[in-house]
């Protein structure tokens, strides 16, 4: 039996409650509601104080570090930030500095963001897409964007939204489950290397 997926989603937001983090959550259980996952969200204005002043990862406390090495170990990521003068947040920034640049080869990634209004939905494109390209990720075909108006009671309520969020990860689908698959044999393999 295998084990279920490693499913982290991080969000940028810096308030609680977050848009950014109700969105990640919104997608996180439509994942799960499709492939086996143990669920974990990573909401990066809790770490803020612990994470603001840091230059290196070795001076990181542990409550950080835990949160790096589980993204570096998801099996896939969802990332989530609010818009910021065009781009994510600085801390959301800030964070993925720390990540190991190897650690998300391949690693498929679903994109959201949230913002004040429509303008601002191509930061999808714009900006997160490169980020991860950088870590050679593979970010899935559909992002996803919400704005305010989008949400009541930081749950979503608008039904072209939820629709796009279902489709989203019905097209990523087939990525993670070749993922799902493809994971215990490759973990085989190196215990095989290394035997």
């Amino acid at each position: 039996m295998t084990r279920p997926l490693r499913l982290v989603a991080v969000s940028g937001g810096l308030q609680r409650p977050s848009k950014s983090a109700a969105l990640a959550q919104h997608l996180l259980d439509l994942i799960a509601d499709e492939v086996p996952c143990e669920q974990r969200l990573v909401e990066l204005g809790q770490l803020a104080p612990q994470l603001a002043g840091a230059t290196w990862r070795s001076h990181l406390p542990d409550a950080v570090e835990r949160e790096l090495g589980a993204v570096e170990q998801a099996d896939v990521l969802v990332v989530a930030t609010p818009v910021f003068r065009g781009t994510y947040t600085g801390l959301f920034k800030h964070f993925f500095d720390f990540i190991h640049q190897d650690a998300l080869i391949d690693k498929p990634v679903l994109l959201a963001a949230t913002g004040g209004s429509e303008r601002h939905a191509l930061m999808i494109d714009h900006q997160l897409r490169p980020l991860f390209s950088f870590f050679q990720a593979r970010t899935l075909p559909l992002g996803v964007y919400a704005t305010d108006k989008d949400f009541a009671d930081y749950r979503l309520q608008d039904k072209a939204l939820i629709e796009r969020a279902c489709l989203a990860v019905q097209r990523a689908l087939p990525l993670v489950e070749l993922t799902r698959r493809s994971r215990p044999a490759a973990v085989e393999e190196a215990v095989a290397a290394c035997a």
